[in-house]
């Protein structure tokens, strides 16, 4: 079995870290009801990245509940330093992780 895009077996595949450098990653705060602060992710190429894997490493790794809906990732409270962290522990390069 081998990757359709670049043609490698799925463990050499090199698609998903090209697509990790070729993206534009905002996090920010948006205030919603009640005074809560909620994490947004936007940015992430959904067709190269499984973000589903990625929302639940972060809700795990930050102990805090999440969602992924309008293409970005919600994370409820204000994570934005960790997210960034997290992010260039996946693989993510540190210049594309703007943080508003």
């Amino acid at each position: 079995m081998v990757c359709p895009k670049c043609g490698l077996p799925p463990e050499l595949c090199v698609c998903e870290t090209i697509a990790k450098e070729s993206q534009k990653i905002k996090v920010s705060v948006v205030q919603k009801r009640f005074r809560k602060n909620m994490t947004l992710v936007r940015g992430i190429d959904t067709s190269s990245i499984n973000t589903k894997e990625l929302l639940k490493k972060l809700k795990s790794k930050l102990a805090c509940g999440g969602t992924y809906k309008n293409d970005e990732i919600e994370l409820q409270g204000d994570h934005r330093k960790k997210v960034k962290e997290l992010l260039i522990a996946e693989g993510f390069p540190a210049e594309i992780i703007e943080i508003q």
